[in-house]
């Protein structure tokens, strides 16, 4: 080996720490999972739609006070009717779609103060 070369130390591998059933793994992480969407909680004063379709019926206006297990509104996809309801009590702060209205998958329908 001559002078003129130096040796490089091969780069080692950036370990991180990966928590599966509060045992501790150091290992490698994919792009995918770095890049992924964080966790975050349900908030059930924000109802959306969980699939695409179409609103058949509204059952509330804004004002009114509800209460857990009420109706909020009807929710047409794949040829059936899925009824909406509410997880907590409040009073209906907004809501964000009409009757006969497409809606998309994952839409903020209707926000419960």
């Amino acid at each position: 080996m001559e002078n003129d070369e130096l040796e490089v130390a091969p780069e080692q591998p950036d370990y991180k720490p990966f928590v599966i059933l509060e045992e501790v793994y150091q290992t490698l992480l994919t792009n995918k999972h770095l890049a992924r969407k964080p966790y975050t909680p349900p908030n059930h004063k924000m109802i959306y739609s969980f699939i695409p379709g179409t609103i058949r019926k509204v059952f509330v206006k804004e004002g009114d006070k509800v209460k857990k297990g009420d109706k909020l509104l009807i929710l047409e996809a794949m040829k059936m009717n899925n009824e909406l309801t509410t997880l907590v009590n409040g009073k209906v702060k907004k809501i964000y779609c009409k009757t006969g209205e497409m809606v998309t998958k994952s839409q903020l329908l209707v926000e419960i103060a």
